[in-house]
């Protein structure tokens, strides 16, 4: 699906932010930004992770085998996604280097959030048909 490539991109481009952000801060600059933690496990190096620490998992992709289930997730990720891209933005409000690639990727997160619903209704339609069976025996 286009839709999963596209966010390992916009994973790629928060990372990149990130670390111009960060590659020629001194480490007097990390520790005052709260980044001491962090600095001491990764360096400078981008390890995606949530904002309270907790680090990335496969644990958070929800299949359950079913297509509606699947596409609800779906749809519910790109929700949490726009939303935290708008956090992002109030908090980098000052920086339109950063906060007008933080604006395109919270845009997609809204395509992507139009497509799945595009997709759940699809499947909807599809499972709502009546059956039709025609036996053609003579």
């Amino acid at each position: 699906m286009t839709s999963g490539t596209e966010e390992l991109a916009h994973l790629e481009m928060v990372g990149t932010i990130v670390h111009q952000l960060t590659k020629n801060a001194s480490i007097e600059e990390i520790e005052k930004a709260g980044l001491g933690a962090y600095y001491t496990d990764h360096g400078v190096d981008v390890y995606p992770q949530s904002a309270a620490g907790a680090p990335f998992t496969a644990a958070y992709i929800a299949a359950k085998g079913d297509p509606i289930a699947n596409l609800q997730e779906d749809l519910a990720a790109e929700q949490k996604a726009r939303a935290t891209y708008e956090k992002l933005i109030d908090l980098c409000r000052d920086n339109p280097d950063v906060v007008d690639p933080l604006r395109y990727l919270r845009e997609r997160e809204v395509v992507h959030f139009q497509r799945f619903g595009e997709a759940l209704r699809g499947v909807q339609d599809k499972l709502a048909e009546k059956k039709f069976y025609m036996n053609n025996c003579k």
